[in-house]
């Protein structure tokens, strides 16, 4: 059966006047806003929120529109990220030397590449998504194919770091048999490379659309075979690291080519017309939107990579390494439900400036908020209960659980500023702020927070505490600013700019 190609729960008026809705309605044409330089809102907007009666009525129906696509975003980021763990879990049984190949070479070198690429990709989000809300959706496919083609030359630069991995992890002072063991195995998963090219721009494209559910269950089906493929290759036919390699490369392929056939089935309707020569146009701007992009994730990704690099400078390093590693772990994991409600507010927002919903859009901002504020503060709460049990669960060493210990409360301020920080980079990549975004990060992040954690953990001595403290401020600051020019965002304006976005990248 043919997949309804319009976001579910998204017309006020679905019931009365679906032809109209923003989708098109059920088996309605979408509609195509024209915008004017006197911009005028839709008539479906919601209307001005002037009493509390209004204000939940709408925050409930919100909401539920926002968990809907956050709810299978947080669990196929759960599937895709457990990927990784489960082959160095496996890797564990081979050996030492294994496991720290497959581990440098998840975090470091294959992490920046998913970092790069993944950030790339999200150009789409706001492409895909402010064409959807518009009823343009003949251009989304268009947009995927440009972004293949950006992703997939980009792909082949970043091969090189797989290629050269041995001599770079050399030259960053790695002992020579942990970097050879590192190089082999990166040359094997180069294949890795080129999936997440194409399987990031397609994630895109279907979450512009609410297609979420598919996209959970295609992760969720590759977890369950790449679990028993990797027993079977690593362990049980003594493959070793070939066969890793040999099933995370294929796990990976797998998510890509049953989306691609999702895809391909018809279950898009106009969004997916076919391959056109229109996606080689207008390829510099793209370009340009999408390193954008990169820049703006990776600034904050890397951000964090370095307080562990930090840690590894201070007189006690192996016990400061090891109980930032368990913390990190711990803000990754909760970090997941951000991710989640970064998606469902970078379709909402997107959807919603495209269709000249400017009200909705601004209230959508506020809903997001609220709720990741909400999930923060309830994880951070369980984690200052639990601050005299939850270390021993990742060591055995008491000096690594007593530092951990004292960490909790600034590891428990993170979880809950991290969990709003995500929801406003949303907002901004639902927008198309990523340029204004990526010099506020290298401000907050570089100019700011890593000096003044560098001043307080070295000068002060404060050590690994300190280190945080100042990283945290930064974090803090960056959300603090990203917050303000949400506040004062004219909202008409930026649907006014949505529609004319619509028609420049449409060439």
């Amino acid at each position: 059966m043919e997949e309804d190609n319009r976001h579910p729960l998204l017309s006020r008026r679905e019931e009365e006047d679906h032809h109209q809705s923003l989708g098109g309605g059920y088996g309605g044409k979408p509609r195509s806003t024209s915008f004017t330089s006197s911009f005028t809102a839709d008539a479906d907007d919601i209307e001005p929120i002037n009493d509390a009666r209004s204000f939940f009525k709408e925050f409930s129906i919100e909401t539920k529109k926002l968990w809907y696509i956050a709810g299978p975003a947080i669990f196929t980021s759960v599937c895709q990220y457990s990927l990784g763990a489960i082959t160095q879990v496996f890797s564990g049984h081979i050996g030492t030397l294994e496991l720290a190949a497959v581990s440098i070479q998840n975090f470091v070198i294959s992490g920046f590449t998913f970092g790069v690429l993944l950030g790339m990709g999200s150009a789409l989000e706001t492409l895909c998504g402010q064409a959807f809300g518009a009823g343009q959706l003949n251009m989304m496919g268009i947009y995927m194919q440009r972004s293949w083609i950006v992703l997939i030359v980009t792909g082949l630069i970043l091969s090189l770091f797989y290629i050269f991995a041995e001599p770079i992890l050399l030259l960053i002072g790695q002992t020579p048999e942990i970097s050879k063991a590192t190089g082999v195995f990166c040359l094997y998963m180069v294949p890795e490379i080129f999936a997440y090219a194409m399987n990031f721009p397609i994630a895109k494209f279907l979450q512009a659309q609410s297609k979420i559910m598919v996209m959970a269950a295609i992760a969720a089906i590759a977890l369950v075979l790449h679990t028993f493929f990797s027993w079977l290759f690593v362990l049980k036919l003594g493959w070793g690291l070939v066969g890793a390699a040999v099933v995370m490369n294929t796990s990976w392929w797998f998510i890509v080519v049953a989306q691609l056939l999702y895809i391909f089935s018809g279950t898009c309707g106009e969004a997916w017309s076919g391959f056109s020569w229109k996606a080689f146009h207008n390829l510099w701007g793209f370009v340009k939107l999408s390193l954008a992009s990169a820049i703006m994730l990776c600034l904050e990704l890397w951000y964090f990579m370095a307080l562990i690099i930090f840690a590894g400078y201070l007189k006690n390093a192996q016990v400061s390494v090891d109980a930032m590693s368990i913390c990190m772990n711990i803000l990754d994991w909760t970090i997941m439900v951000s991710v989640g409600m970064n998606a469902a507010i970078s379709v909402r927002i997107s959807n919603e400036l495209g269709a000249a919903h400017p009200r909705t859009a601004k209230f959508s901002v506020v809903v997001a908020v609220v709720t990741s504020f909400i999930c923060g503060l309830l994880l951070a709460l369980l984690l200052i209960v639990s601050r005299n049990q939850y270390p021993a669960i990742f060591s055995i060493d008491t000096q690594v659980q007593n530092v951990v210990k004292d960490l909790t409360p600034v590891l428990a301020v993170s979880i809950l500023i991290n969990n709003i920080q995500p929801t406003l980079s949303g907002v901004a990549i639902g927008a198309g702020w990523q340029a204004a975004v990526a010099y506020v990060n290298i401000a907050c992040y570089y100019v700011f927070g890593i000096p003044l954690g560098l001043v307080l953990g070295y000068k002060l001595n404060m050590g690994i505490t300190g280190i945080w403290y100042g990283m945290l401020a930064g974090t803090v600051l960056q959300t603090g600013v990203i917050f303000w020019i949400v506040y004062r965002t004219n909202w008409n304006k930026e649907a006014s700019l949505a529609g004319d976005r619509i028609k420049e990248w449409g060439g």
